[in-house]
């Protein structure tokens, strides 16, 4: 007996800056985000792209993804695409873009993956509110106290 569908794992999920495709098939990642580190809020990130490997499943898929503000309720971007397996050992690349994202505040944004609404991952995307070091002073303002 063959199965007919089996749901499938999921080996990776990457946010990253950008994803290229090769001649060859294989990707590139450029600028895997472990966490966003800002000057100043809010802030647009032009782009964020996300990219996930499902393997070791049998039929057809909807996957779905989204970027989740810190409340943990408010969806901010949501992806959904649909992909097949014909054979467990075969594997499914998805890759979501999410444009013009605004991080109005600091805080542990995530990124949820599911496939058919079975939730697979949930991980998080740090923003830190971190200012510029070293700015040089401006003449109207008091030397910092040494020490």
């Amino acid at each position: 007996m063959q199965a007919t569908r089996i749901l499938p794992d999921l080996q990776c999920s990457l946010v990253c800056e950008e994803i290229r495709q090769e001649v060859t098939g294989n990707f590139i990642l450029i600028g895997v985000i472990n966490f966003i580190r800002v000057p100043q809020l809010p802030v647009m990130a032009l782009k964020l792209s996300l990219f996930n490997r499902w393997t070791a499943g049998v039929g057809r898929f909807t996957e779905s993804v989204r970027l989740v503000a810190p409340d943990q309720t408010t969806v901010m971007r949501k992806g959904e695409v649909k992909f097949a397996l014909q054979d467990a050992a075969l594997h499914a690349t998805n890759i979501t873009v999410f444009g013009q994202v605004e991080f109005k505040a600091a805080g542990t944004y995530y990124i949820e993956v599911l496939v058919d609404d079975v939730m697979k991952l949930r991980y998080p995307v740090p923003v830190i509110l971190a200012p510029p070091q070293n700015q040089p002073q401006s003449p109207q303002s008091p030397p910092a106290p040494a020490g």
